[in-house]
């Protein structure tokens, strides 16, 4: 049995006032935590000396490992885009564990990530929630499969355009949904020993079934509004990724109880549908009563930059409290892990991040990273982040 003690650290729990006490951490779990708890015998003790302890943060959008960074078209897997509906591919078996972005999620103090196909297809796949530190990909996994990718809008309509094929508008980006979901929804409907082997109706149907969600990549109010739709139409549980122009319609998404990634915030307007893209929108959103997360999109943004981004939304009107919770819990229980991750709480893992401050003061940066009560990084006499061997 293994257990430690980080003591004297001004914590912050997300679900509860910060204070300042000790945390105690049991075979990877949180065992306990207080102003004032008792130690346990033989514990090992990791003084913090007054630094910020915080859960690590979660990522809910991101192409790490199967866009790796500075490897051109060998490293890049992101879209299989010789057919609009590849609701059977699974990122996880694209991903490369040792790839760099990983180690500066951890130097970021992002301790889990969601690991999304592209967006070029209508549908694009088998999305995957991991760990940041691992030798092999398996090892690393939270949720598998965390949701189905899909897109609206400029990205499928600009490839199969170019390609004289359907889909070439938004029209029929929505009608090859259509089309699929309904094919999955008469296959299901049969019989299971009559069915025929198809993994793409497979797919869609845990989505009918409510068994995964809906991951559907939309930036324009007007995507987001057939998101909606589509979703009321099937009865399945949408999550909307970037929505650029969400602020926009936010009653609307709130009434639905759709939840937002928000994302990426430090990029240029690089295409029509993200011209209104905003710092304040995050905040915009959480004050409607829509639970909001921020993404990176990495490496669209580097994803060591996700609270900086964070940081950005409080900058331009977003509660701080709000803002933790955006890159903490909420892409949590979004991805089906608020009961593991996303807040310092007894049973759940302890997946730690001490800082020499406050997070969103971006003067301060990690010290040490523990994941499932593992330590994954601390820092040498240099300042330098030392990454665990995989």
């Amino acid at each position: 049995m293994t257990t430690f003690a980080i003591t004297h650290a001004h914590v912050q729990p997300v679900t509860g006032p910060a204070f300042d006490g000790t945390v105690v951490v049991q075979d990877g779990t949180i065992a306990a935590l207080g102003a004032d708890i008792e130690i346990p015998d033989g514990a090992e003790v990791v003084d913090a000396d007054g630094a910020w302890l915080l859960p690590g943060f979660i990522d809910a959008h991101v192409h790490l490992g199967v866009h790796e960074e500075g490897e051109g078209w060998a490293g890049n897997d992101t879209n299989e885009m010789t057919d609009p509906v590849m609701a059977a591919v699974r990122a996880i078996d694209a991903i490369n564990p040792v790839e760099v972005g990983f180690d500066d999620a951890i130097a970021g103090g992002v301790t889990a990530v969601n690991v999304n196909p592209g967006s070029g297809n209508p549908i694009g796949g088998l999305a995957v929630a991991i760990r940041t530190h691992g030798r092999v990909v398996d090892e690393m996994v939270l949720r598998e499969p965390s949701g189905l990718k899909a897109a609206l809008g400029e990205n499928p309509k600009r490839i199969y355009g170019e390609r004289s094929a359907t889909p070439s508008t938004r029209l029929g980006v929505a009608l090859t949904i259509r089309k699929a979901f309904a094919k999955a929804r008469d296959w299901a409907a049969k019989d299971p020993a009559e069915r025929e082997s198809d993994l793409v109706c497979e797919a869609l149907a845990r989505v009918l079934a409510r068994e995964i969600p809906w991951r559907q990549h939309a930036h324009r109010a007007d995507d987001i509004a057939t998101a909606l739709r589509i979703a009321e139409e099937f009865g399945y549980e949408l999550v909307l990724d970037h929505g650029t122009e969400s602020y926009l319609i936010a009653d609307r998404i709130a009434a639905a109880g759709v939840p937002v990634l928000y994302g990426p915030l430090i990029v240029s307007r690089s295409k029509v549908e993200v011209r209104h893209r905003t710092t304040r929108a995050p905040g915009i959103l959480a004050r409607a009563g829509v639970k909001v997360s921020i993404i990176t999109d990495h490496p669209v943004v580097p994803i060591d930059f996700l609270v900086h981004q964070a940081a950005l939304a409080v900058k331009d009107g977003m509660d701080p409290a709000d803002a933790l919770r955006a890159i903490t819990l909420n892409p949590a229980e979004v991805l089906g892990l608020g009961d593991r991750l996303g807040s310092i709480d007894v049973g759940k893992d302890a997946d730690l991040v001490l800082w020499d401050g406050d997070p969103l003061d971006l003067r301060h940066r990690t010290l040490r990273v523990w994941q499932a009560g593992r330590e994954v990084m601390h820092r040498d006499e240099d300042g330098q982040p030392v990454i665990a061997e995989r």
